[in-house]
């Protein structure tokens, strides 16, 4: 590339990431290095190498699905201007590697290979970093712990891992509910991905094939109904609902995360699909005795404002873990507080908290005493199933949204407590127990927690959801008791929020949130074969210290 062309990139690269400093380094390009996997398939990279590279600095290594040019090439080139030299992959299947892409699968073997191959070659500067984000970062720890407990000589000297999960069936399954809006949006566009740059287009336009099949049943179809055909991934994960089955647990790399000894840079969004899996590779270094450094900010996965946030603290962490600079960051810990709008820095989390138990009671009110005994009831129909309103997914919309006029719908029971004297500050995870009895043999119980605000708006805190009755579950249903309620504990997703003085603590009961997470049929038939559907009616029961309640993680500031 001209010294001209390298100038108008980096005015575009400045645009894009707009507010960060790009470093000064001019940088060449080697495009399409041929890196062999062990059985034989090649892989594509581009090396971007800084013209003056200090030779103390790491090498990166990039892996990732979803292409090396363009707009997701600057993941690698905003890095190269800061003078680190950085190899970007395309994953197997993909983007001219070689391969089959099978998404999950391929990744710790591959990135194995490609570590021990990066050592081997004449720009290697003698110390392996890895970075990346969603897909990418799951391609670091497919490989980090396990090649730190079995080949320490050839693991990543130090790791940035963004919006990250290690297990990919905790997400497709969420307690036993399918995340169908995920699943298939996802599975529809690497579909086109794979077809080529003509498909490519249509990406760019409101996908109407999609839309639709978010609401085919069986969901078995769903694939066909988007892409035109079945995609063959899309269909295996259907096909698995039970987490404990080896199509799973073979792409799970969660346990070997507490292998992992290197120094850790983590950062991720209240509002990311990925949440709760980031946090609990978190937490387990921590436990581990490798407490991480970690970000969170108010962001979802795809917010560009996190990108811009973590990109200097990558480059001082990297700076700080090979060359010794030092890095004026206060705490190992940076979050931010919604409903508070600040940021604390904080030693790790969650900070310490006391449980602080709510009961909601048949009045629809809220109390940390007693609550009003009865039973709230409401009818759950999977022909008109209630609807997501935002909540963490891939595309944007995922921050809070007002859920005043869902909240009025008959197949939501809502609570409220009375206006706050006192701010009510939660850090953790909060957990529902509902007690609650079904006519149908299969059901789900969705709680989220809201911010109701003076004004009337009801906006969205955290949520979460439980499948009962389903073949992947079946393990772990509690039993019904005499009267056949059930006790259903939902963990909720982590959050950190102030509620003011003057706002009311919210709570939604209800039985979905489609095509966020797929309707529940209610017949308890394998999910993707089930097309029939019952109509469910449902009772909740309250009153006493085991009726339905929802336990808080209040922090003391």
């Amino acid at each position: 590339m001209t010294a001209t062309r390298w100038r108008i990139t980096k005015a575009l690269d400045r645009r894009l990431w707009r507010g960060v400093e790009l470093g000064s380094h001019d940088i060449t390009v080697q495009r399409d290095l041929r890196t062999p996997m062990d059985d034989g398939v090649e892989l594509l990279g581009d090396l971007y190498l800084p013209v003056d590279v200090d030779g103390r600095m790491p090498t990166i290594v990039i892996r990732g699905p979803y292409g090396r040019r363009g707009g997701i090439g600057t993941i690698a080139r905003v890095l190269a201007y800061s003078g680190f030299p950085v190899l970007f992959q395309s994953c197997r299947g993909t983007w001219g590697s070689g391969g089959e892409f099978s998404p999950w699968v391929d990744e710790q073997r591959d990135s194995i290979a490609t570590y021990r191959w990066v050592r081997r070659q004449p720009w290697f500067t003698g110390r392996l970093a890895t970075t990346g984000e969603s897909y990418m970062a799951y391609a670091e720890w497919a490989a980090a712990g396990t090649l730190q407990r079995e080949h320490p000589e050839d693991a990543p000297e130090a790791l940035v891992v963004e919006v990250a999960l290690t297990d990919f069936g905790s997400v497709a399954w969420e307690n036993g509910a399918f995340a169908l809006n995920t699943a298939l949006g996802w599975s529809r566009g690497m579909d086109r991905l794979r077809q080529g740059r003509a498909a490519m287009l249509g990406m760019l336009l409101p996908d109407r094939a999609l839309k639709q099949a978010l609401d085919v049943l069986p969901l078995g179809a769903g694939d066909t109904a988007a892409a035109g055909h079945p995609i063959e991934w899309y269909q295996q994960w259907l096909r698995h609902e039970d987490l404990a089955d080896e199509y799973w647990t073979r792409q799970s790399h969660t346990a070997s995360v507490a292998d992992v000894t290197a120094p850790v840079f983590m950062t991720t969004g209240w509002y990311d699909l990925f949440l709760p899996s980031h946090l609990r590779s978190y937490r387990r270094l921590v436990e581990a005795g490798n407490p991480p450094r970690l970000t969170i900010g108010a962001w979802s996965h795809r917010s560009p404002e996190r990108a811009s946030a973590s990109h200097p603290d990558t480059v001082a962490f990297l700076r700080e873990a090979f060359l010794g600079d030092a890095w004026d960051r206060p705490a190992p810990v940076h979050a931010y507080q919604t409903g508070a709008e600040r940021w604390h820095d904080l030693p790790e989390w969650p900070p310490p908290t006391a449980d602080r138990v709510w009961h909601l009671g048949a009045d629809r009110g809220m109390a940390t005493d007693a609550a009003a005994p009865g039973i709230t009831s409401y009818t759950y129909d999977p022909q008109h199933p209630t609807p997501a309103v935002g909540g963490p997914m891939r595309q944007r919309g995922a921050e809070p949204v007002d859920n005043a006029e869902h909240e009025q719908r008959p197949d939501v029971a809502t609570y409220r407590s009375r206006p706050l004297s006192a701010p009510l500050d939660v850090a953790g995870e909060p957990v529902a127990t509902v007690r609650v009895r079904s006519s149908a043999p299969s059901f789900d119980v969705f709680v989220r927690i809201t911010d109701v605000h003076p004004d009337g708006r009801s906006m969205t805190v955290c949520d979460g959801i439980r499948r009962i009755g389903s073949a992947g579950t079946v393990a772990t249903d509690p039993d019904p008791d005499d009267d056949g309620f059930r006790e259903v504990a939902v963990t909720l997703w982590p959050t950190f929020h102030r509620f003011a003085v003057g706002h009311r603590l919210g709570v939604q009961v209800g039985s979905g949130a489609h095509p966020r997470f797929a309707r529940n049929p209610g017949t308890g038939e394998p999910a993707v074969d089930a097309a029939e559907t019952v109509v469910a009616h449902q009772e909740i029961a309250h009153g006493g210290s085991t009726g339905t309640r929802i336990t808080l993680p209040a922090w003391s500031p």
